[in-house]
Parts: C-alpha cells; sequence; structure tokens
C-alpha cells in the first residue's frame, strides 16, 4: 500500500472512531509530530535570516530581475 492509501484508510479509521479521548490521544501526538522548520535551522542560517528581515523592513530591497542577473 503507498503513502497515499495509507492516510486515506487512516483517516477513514479515524472519522469512524466516537471515543473522544481516543481522538485526543491522536490529535496530541499529530500536534506533538509537527516539526518547527526554525527549530531545525543552525544558529549562523537563523542569524542570516533575521539580517536578511532586518534589511528589508530598513527598505534595502533588489527587484527580482537584479537578482536574477546577480546569481546568472
Amino acid at each position: 500500500m503507498d503513502i497515499q492509501s495509507t492516510k486515506i484508510e487512516l483517516i477513514k479509521t479515524i472519522l469512524a472512531i466516537e471515543n473522544s479521548d481516543f481522538i485526543q490521544k491522536v490529535a496530541d501526538f499529530v500536534n506533538t509530530e509537527k516539526v518547527d522548520f526554525w527549530n531545525e535551522l543552525s544558529t549562523s542560517e537563523k542569524n542570516e535570516i533575521k539580517e536578511g528581515i532586518d534589511e528589508l523592513e530598513s527598505g534595502k530591497r533588489v527587484s527580482f530581475d537584479s537578482f536574477l542577473k546577480k546569481i546568472s
């Protein structure tokens, strides 16, 4: 069974369950499994992103076309 079929079967099973305690446990499990990409970044990556945001907020912007010319 592929991953999409497994997901569909899992959803069907969950929809058929009437036990609210069980549903809450499943919801809690799913919520704890979500990974915030920010926490996966290195300190230097976070600093670069923050620096970019600061530059944008201070008005330092580059047009998309200029950026493309710069990287090609």
